[in-house]
């Protein structure tokens, strides 16, 4: 990744940034280095698609911290941007779904992207 490389604009949707803001340090830097390679095309080794979106358009970066699990997702969904969706902790210890209420989340604020993405594209 030379100096020539593009790096797509990152847009943070709701209060995705200041609760990606409130992780601790070694998480932050994971997540922040994941959504950096996805800004110049790239994917972390640890992201993968978050069910229920239609393939590899919404990805989710799942970080283990001191017994605690912290999810970011993110859609590369619209050309030319990366927008991060949602940034929570799970609080939950069974299972490993993501939860209704944080799915419901993110389709929100996809459609917010979306619509942002679109204003951005007419103007």
């Amino acid at each position: 990744m030379g100096e020539g490389t593009h790096r797509k604009p990152l847009f943070w949707v709701g209060s995705s940034r200041a609760d990606l803001s409130a992780f601790p340090p070694p998480v932050k830097e994971v997540m922040g280095f994941a959504l950096h390679l996805a800004q110049v095309g790239g994917r972390h080794i640890d992201t993968k698609p978050l069910k229920g979106f239609g393939g590899a358009g919404v990805v989710e970066i799942v970080e283990e911290h001191d017994g605690s699990a912290y999810r970011a997702v993110y859609t590369v969904r619209f050309a030319g941007a990366v927008y991060v969706l949602h940034a929570f902790q799970k609080k939950s210890k069974r299972g490993i779904a993501t939860p209704k209420a944080e799915l419901d989340l993110v389709k929100a604020r996809l459609k917010r992207a979306e619509e942002h993405h679109e204003q951005r594209r007419s103007s």
